[in-house]
């Protein structure tokens, strides 16, 4: 028997993605990860914290971590704009914030949309895109917010917000 490459049903991906740019690129995340979406506002910093870790926010009287994608994500930081928001996500039950560029819109993406995420061979870290989604032209890249983060990262995000 010949071993045949795994791929995964992309139908079972299907859904409604929020949009959103980081650095003229599109990527979307599951519309039922997004708890809201709210302009930039100070943001206490937490001391030995990784770079991208911004520190936190008291939204309506909880806090919570806000973490900088484009550092995450090893991009360089940009100064922020009047378009620059913060996308508050559930991870594992702990809201989390997310800074990115800009907010696009709420795209429908069907599973004959999506294509399984390109492997880049060893040492490239693919495991949180969930694919890529293929709209009016454009390509979206679909992350899997759950996987953004370490367990080891969760630990601390959950430590700072205090759960």
């Amino acid at each position: 028997m010949e071993a045949v490459a795994e791929r995964k049903d992309t139908s079972a991906l299907e859904g409604k993605f929020l949009t959103f740019i980081l650095s003229n690129e599109v990527y979307g995340i599951e519309i039922l990860k997004v708890r809201e979406i709210i302009g930039l506002m100070d943001i206490t910093t937490v001391p030995q914290t990784p770079d991208y870790m911004k520190g936190v926010i008291n939204l309506r009287g909880k806090v919570i971590p806000v973490i900088d994608l484009r550092l995450k994500f090893s991009m360089q930081e940009e100064e922020h704009t009047q378009e620059t928001c913060v996308i508050v996500v559930e991870v594992n039950n702990t809201q989390i914030g997310i800074i990115v560029d800009s907010v696009s819109e709420v795209s429908d993406i069907r599973g004959g949309e999506i294509e399984d995420a390109p492997g880049f061979g060893q040492g490239i870290d693919t495991s949180f895109i969930m694919g890529l989604g293929k709209v009016k032209e454009k390509i979206i890249i679909l992350l899997d917010i759950d996987t953004v983060l370490s367990s080891e990262e969760l630990e601390m995000v959950e430590e700072i917000a205090g759960n």
